[in-house]
């Protein structure tokens, strides 16, 4: 993770904020907002890529309690790291094959 200030934090508050509002809008049936499968899919990486470089339950303690999509990228985020630390830590033969196999 990097160090951010709060004004970062602040910015990337409204920007995760919008976008966590569009996929719930869009999970809740999209009754009041025009689906974009191309927008859908931007807002839901964008979301991913802010919990990855922050941790997100300290940083957005409010967007998780009151957004469904919010809170599923940021267990996301946190199972991908689990599952990172274990590979390399329980697998180490596993994770010089997949090196391998990626580059």
């Amino acid at each position: 993770m990097i160090a951010l200030n709060q004004m970062d934090i602040d910015r990337l508050q409204e920007t995760a904020t919008t976008a966590a509002t569009y996929l719930d809008a869009c999970d809740d049936g999209a009754r009041f907002v025009r689906l974009d499968p191309a927008y859908y899919k931007a807002c839901g990486h964008l979301l991913l890529t802010i919990f990855a470089v922050t941790d997100a339950a300290r940083a957005f303690p409010c967007l998780l309690e009151h957004s469904p999509a919010a809170r599923e990228a940021a267990e996301s985020v946190e199972i991908a790291r689990r599952i990172g630390i274990s590979r390399l830590g329980y697998y180490p033969q596993l994770t010089v094959a997949m090196n391998r196999i990626t580059t």
